[in-house]
């Protein structure tokens, strides 16, 4: 029986309606851009300091500058023996006090000479910020002890993708890819309204949370859409370029935060255009392949029609009122003791469940370390974008000629280095910082990308689905813990996060290279494919095993020829 795919190299494998539907999808693509990176903006920390009150009164009495303001006002940790923030500490004096001088109020209480005497205290009343804007951060004044509530705030988003990662897929298997495409993108849109109206932290957190749980649902639902309409030669591209729109969307965040300083409006701006894409319900039909797999051959059929009408092509004649079957799947029900049963397995789930951990974790943490560099926030993540679209390309150009291993490994291997690197560029050279900075983020780019399709051809066909729900969960994995990577090691020292972010590149870099190179290769059916692939590495160990197995074959008198084995 002939298959879906044999029949889209009749009807079109990338015509004007696989065109027009990749175009939608990756919309949604965009739009999930914001959820994963929006806390860059949307938990901005600026500058800030206590609010000393009857320090603006006298400010104002005096005339004082702003930097006269801080010198006179705020403690310097240099006069102090204990180790303390600045901003998060400020003199025990009453400011309202009359008298004070403007050219040295502090005489009051101490002579200027010995400043470090008079006492400390927490900020009791308060924080002003340096920032025209506002953020979580301004608002609910998450800094000092409270810090660690903007950790939170991105880790609770990750914690919904890991969970929601196996009820939406069961619901997209269940109940088909546009029914789940639509209800989570509502779902999505919705919380993120709530977001933006959240009377508190906690209920913030709650709206994220639940946001996390559809959001990285309906992007999958909208790559599995797209990559089933695709003919077969053109799928490894669309999945690609459905990642680039990932990356358009973060040229169009920056944008947005730049235009929008305020995190509330800025989060109905980049939330509110998804409650378009409900329109996809009419504009885009079911996955003729799923209806395949649910026995649902009649509207397969009226599907595969209308999208070669779309593609101005005719149905051969010999493939009307047929009965479409699927690729034969081995009749087995998958384990997760499967991944991990035989050598090879094992190996690579180990393998790519560390490289899924990694892509996470560096991608999320080098967007979010810059963020911090002291910069142009809005320049600098502009320019990190941009090295993406290169990362796509040299994939492209790269995965078909030299193959899968070396490119990938080394996209570890620069991103690894680049961290390495960047933490000991001087802080006054910001410039070289970026540059080195976007090699790096253009490298574990092109690792998180080709993660992606990897691991589908290093598991059989029984296990594939499986193989990658478990893998990638690493990667939520990853999510959670890398903003108090990021934010609480930079207190520790700035540069100490890059330097977590390099070993950890550079050992995934180097467990790459223990996979076996699959471009060109069939996709395995069974465990003993996969426990055989490495064997086509080595054509010395290739010529023993076809040996060992001509001898078993003559020792059991078997006539099969040798082309069998």
């Amino acid at each position: 029986m002939p298959t879906l795919d044999d029949i889209l190299e009749h009807i079109g494998e990338f015509d004007l309606f696989q065109k027009r539907a990749f175009f939608l999808l990756c919309l949604v693509s965009v739009s999930f851009t914001p959820i994963y990176v929006g806390v860059v903006f949307l938990g901005f920390t600026p500058e800030h300091r206590c609010l000393s009150p009857g320090v603006a009164e006298l400010s104002s009495r005096c005339g004082w500058s702003l930097e006269e303001e801080l010198n006179y006002t705020v403690p310097e940790q240099w006069g102090h023996e204990e180790s303390f923030s600045s901003q998060c500490w400020r003199y025990n004096v009453d400011w309202n006090t009359t008298g004070l001088s403007c050219t040295n109020p502090l005489e009051n209480f101490t002579s200027y000479s010995n400043r470090s005497s008079i006492p400390l205290i927490p900020c009791q009343d308060g924080w002003v910020y340096d920032s025209s804007g506002s953020s979580i951060v301004t608002e609910f004044n998450l800094v000092c002890e409270d810090s660690w509530k903007v950790d939170l705030f991105q880790s609770c988003v990750n914690v919904g993708f890991f969970i929601g990662s196996v009820y939406v897929g069961y619901i997209a298997d269940r109940f088909g890819r546009k029914l789940c495409l639509v209800t989570t993108i509502f779902v999505s849109a919705t919380s993120g309204v709530l977001v933006a109206f959240a009377p508190s932290y906690l209920w913030m957190v709650i709206f994220r949370f639940i946001q996390g749980l559809v959001s990285k649902g309906s992007w999958t639902a909208g790559y599995i859409l797209i990559t089933e309409v695709v003919g077969p030669s053109h799928r490894k591209t669309v999945g690609i370029l459905y990642q680039v729109g990932f990356t358009v969307g973060l040229l169009l965040l920056d944008g947005v935060a730049y235009a929008v300083p305020h995190w509330r409006w800025l989060q109905l701006t980049v939330t509110l255009p998804a409650f378009l894409f409900l329109l996809y319900y009419w504009c885009l039909p079911e996955s003729p392949r799923w209806l395949i797999s649910q026995r649902q051959n009649d509207k397969a059929m009226k599907i595969v029609n209308y999208i070669a009408k779309q593609n101005g092509k005719k149905l051969p004649a010999h493939f009307q009122n047929i009965n479409l079957e699927e690729e034969d799947e081995e009749k087995r029900s998958p384990s997760v003791m499967d991944l991990v049963r035989t050598p090879q397995m094992r190996k690579h789930t180990f393998v790519l469940m560390y490289n899924w951990l990694t892509s996470s974790l560096l991608y999320q943490g080098l967007i979010m370390h810059m963020a911090m560099a002291g910069g142009n926030m809005y320049l600098d993540f502009f320019y990190s974008a941009l090295v993406e679209f290169p990362a796509a390309l040299i994939i492209i150009l790269t995965i078909n000629r030299i193959g899968r291993r070396y490119p990938w490994a080394a996209a570890n291997l620069v991103a690894g280095s680049a961290c390495l690197i960047t933490a000991f560029v001087p802080e006054d050279i910001h410039w070289l910082k970026l540059v080195v900075g976007c090699i790096g983020r253009m490298g574990i780019t092109m690792s998180f990308e080709m993660v992606c399709f990897v691991n589908t051809e290093l598991y059989p066909t029984f296990l594939r689905n499986l193989g990658v729900m478990v893998c990638s969960s690493l990667c939520d994995v990853g999510g959670m813990i890398v903003p108090f990577i990021v934010y609480r090691l930079a207190e520790i020292w700035h540069e100490l996060p890059l330097l977590v972010f390099a070993v950890v590149g550079l050992i995934a870099g180097g467990l790459v290279l223990l996979l076996p190179e699959t471009n060109g290769k069939t996709l395995p059916e069974t465990i003993e494919d996969v426990e055989n692939l490495h064997r086509q590495e080595n054509p010395t160990e290739k010529i023993i095993y076809l040996h060992v197995q001509t001898e078993e074959a003559a020792n059991s008198k078997c006539d099969l020829p040798l082309a069998q084995y």
